[in-house]
């Protein structure tokens, strides 16, 4: 359905510190940088931060959030962790979520300018 989500940053080096590091363990790197954004995929960049200094405020009743898929639990348990290491707050521990499907493992996470963030995956393993 989406071709791309982009979202703003204030400081787009912290930016991508903190996505370089969350988004590795779920395999989306940094495809195109440049002075104002960033690009992050798998074979193509499908999300955007851009710099801006009016990023959409934070507002943690919105239901606004962004969910990446990860390949396995153990790269949902990696986001986490990497996440809050690199600057990140916790909004969810990994594990079952039973209210949303008998398999689906994720966890959850706010970035450095406030946007609600989770990794997910469907499978057993």
């Amino acid at each position: 359905m989406f071709a791309h989500v982009s979202i703003g940053a204030r400081d787009i080096a912290r930016a991508r510190r903190f996505y370089d590091a969350a988004l590795k363990p779920l395999g989306y790197t940094c495809l195109s940088s440049g002075e104002d954004s960033l690009g992050y995929g798998a074979k193509a960049p499908k999300f955007w931060v851009s710099a801006t200094s009016h990023p959409v405020p934070a507002d943690d009743r919105s239901g606004l959030h962004i969910c990446f898929t990860a390949p396995d639990r153990a790269a949902v348990d990696d986001f986490h962790k990497a996440a809050l290491k690199a600057g990140g707050r916790d909004n969810g521990k990994p594990g079952l979520r039973p209210d949303y499907g008998s398999t689906y493992y994720a966890a959850f996470a706010v970035d450095p300018d406030g946007y609600r963030i989770e990794a997910w995956c469907g499978s057993q393993s």
